[in-house]
């Protein structure tokens, strides 16, 4: 049996995997309060996150990062520079 196909425009907390989900939310809740980005801004970048070739199972191909992490960092950026 081979091994399930990656997810072009999933991001990790959709996945059916509670180890993703785990990641997510471990990953958000040890950012400050201060350091978060409020939830219009983080659901828009997660949106222009979703339309991007870069997107491969909830990561970003251009850095590495988990793209949902760093869209909630307040001070985060994107490295193609699309927010």
């Amino acid at each position: 049996m081979s091994a399930p196909k990656p997810c072009r425009r999933c991001l990790l907390s959709e996945m059916d995997d509670d180890a993703a989900k785990e990641i997510v939310k471990k990953g958000i809740s040890d950012i400050l309060d201060r350091d978060k980005s409020d939830e219009k801004v983080y659901t828009e970048r997660l949106s222009i996150c979703r339309s991007c070739d870069n997107l491969l199972s909830g990561t970003c191909l251009s850095c590495g990062c988990y793209v949902e992490i760093r869209a909630a960092i307040n001070k985060g950026r994107c490295p193609e520079k699309k927010w």
